[in-house]
């Protein structure tokens, strides 16, 4: 197999990347459903819910740290849902296609 072969093999297959937001919406949905495992395990094992101020408490200094990045995920992904609710509304009637002709 020459580098001939590896040429055929790149124009047979093309390659699509995934856009940014599609990325951005598994890893908060990964995110969303590991923190309901996480939780659901916890409760398993002993039989009541995480509590916040505990939490907060063991991490220390750091707890403010992680609560500024977890609201600026949270901000960014509700700018994104926003942004995507106001081009919905923005798109005239007659521009959207009729799923029956889909």
């Amino acid at each position: 197999m020459g580098p001939e072969s590896n040429t055929i093999l790149e124009s047979d297959m093309s390659r699509k990347d995934w856009p940014v937001s599609t990325i951005c919406k598994y890893a908060v949905f990964i995110w969303f459903g590991a923190s309901l495992f996480s939780q659901s395990v916890y409760m398993g094992f002993n039989g009541r819910p995480y509590d916040a101020n505990l939490l907060l408490e063991s991490i220390g200094p750091f707890a403010w740290i992680i609560i500024t990045i977890e609201l600026a995920v949270w901000t960014i992904v509700a700018i994104f849902l926003g942004g995507r609710i106001v081009n919905r509304v923005k798109i005239n009637p007659s521009e959207m296609q009729v799923s029956e002709s889909v």
